[in-house]
């Protein structure tokens, strides 16, 4: 296991990058801790795979450093790294057994039978296919292969990072939680760093301590879920995390005055900065529907189970609101108010107010 630090990392695939829009990674300073589970967290295309490649070995970046444990490995092969990574596609043998496949890692760099057996058995009983070890791999259903293939990633005991790049890809939906909750459980007993990449909001939010979310190539915000969901320091993390995403509205900001629609409407905290594209963020589980507030008509109405989204037009402006209980009808004039403490100021995409605990970027 091993603290993992990037320090003014950036990457491009073209022999001479101009400008920042010839690097595939951007600007990059990070520090991992020892031990923690974490997830790259983005859309397609946004560099999460480059930078995977790039702490694994198999890339090397045009500038900036990979540290372990404060030890330079940016120079260093994919083999002289100490990781395992687990794919997208089950990396294991056929024609081996469970046991065999759990075992060739070990193995192949020599460690006592003993030990390799007494490591399997762990694995297999915390994985839970102590009764698949003599079942041939090619007879293994594509979630038991994939359980497999992360055991094999689990069963070294001395590696510094073990890395998941998209691992649930290509199971089925209903056997996704499952496998996501045991991943979680297995990082909280075998305490290894763990980097999960994935472009499944809820894969990142389930699994990792810290979510680290990018967008082009460049990381836009680092929190616990809690901390994305309740105050995105970009509008992209709130459009990106949640379902239905946080409302992000054109709106005007005048001597610390924001206005949405032609109308005033209280933010949280202090406004700070001047100038930009200004934008109010709300999540829609922030906004209500009630006898005061912006006159709306409804546009829409979904019935989500438990709750309803109701898509309401205030002027040209579409606005979401998660409500429970009985949801107006289609074509109902409605009124709705924004909750202050969960109404943000954005300029150019980043948070543009401050309170005593927090900070604007």
């Amino acid at each position: 296991m091993a603290k993992i630090t990037l320090k003014n990392l950036r990457h491009s695939y073209l022999p001479s990058p101009k400008g920042a829009e010839d690097y595939a990674l951007k600007e990059i300073d990070l520090d991992w801790q020892d031990g923690g589970a974490y997830a790259l967290l983005g859309p397609s295309g946004c560099g999460k795979s480059t930078l995977l490649n790039i702490i694994s070995g198999l890339l090397t970046p045009s500038e900036g450093r990979i540290l372990f444990d404060d030890v330079d490995v940016t120079d260093l092969p994919p083999d002289q790294r100490n990781i395992a990574q687990v794919f997208q596609f089950p990396v294991i043998y056929d024609t081996m057994t469970v046991r065999d496949n759990l075992a060739f890692p070990l193995r192949n760099r020599g460690v006592a039978e003993a030990r390799i057996t007494e490591r399997v058995a762990e694995i297999a009983a915390m994985l839970e296919v102590v009764e698949l070890l003599d079942i041939r791999a090619s007879h293994l259903s594509p979630d038991n292969k994939q359980k497999i293939s992360m055991g094999r990633g689990l069963v070294r005991d001395d590696v510094n990072v073990v890395m998941f790049d998209e691992p649930l890809t290509v199971i089925d939906p209903h056997l996704k939680w499952k496998l996501r909750s045991k991943l979680k459980e297995l990082h909280q007993r075998v305490k290894a760093t763990m980097i999960y990449v994935t472009h499944d909001q809820t894969e990142a939010l389930t699994f990792a301590d810290q979510v680290v979310v990018m967008q082009d190539g460049e990381i836009v915000q680092i929190g616990t879920p809690v901390e994305l969901f309740e105050r995105p320091q970009h509008t992209f993390v709130g459009h990106f995390i949640g379902s239905p995403g946080m409302n992000v509205l054109d709106a005007t900001e005048a001597g610390g005055r924001v206005s949405f629609e032609g109308q005033e409407i209280a933010v949280e905290g202090k406004v700070t900065g001047q100038g930009g594209s200004t934008q109010v963020g709300i999540r829609p589980e922030f906004v209500s529907i009630g006898a005061a507030g912006l006159p709306a008509r409804v546009r829409k109405v979904s019935d989500i189970g438990r709750h309803s989204v109701v898509e309401a037009m205030v002027g040209d402006t579409p606005v979401r609101a998660v409500i429970d209980g009985e949801a107006p009808g289609q074509g109902d004039a409605v009124h709705l108010a924004f909750r202050p403490d969960q109404t943000r100021l954005y300029r150019d995409g980043w948070l543009s107010t401050e309170t005593d605990g927090a900070v604007a970027s």
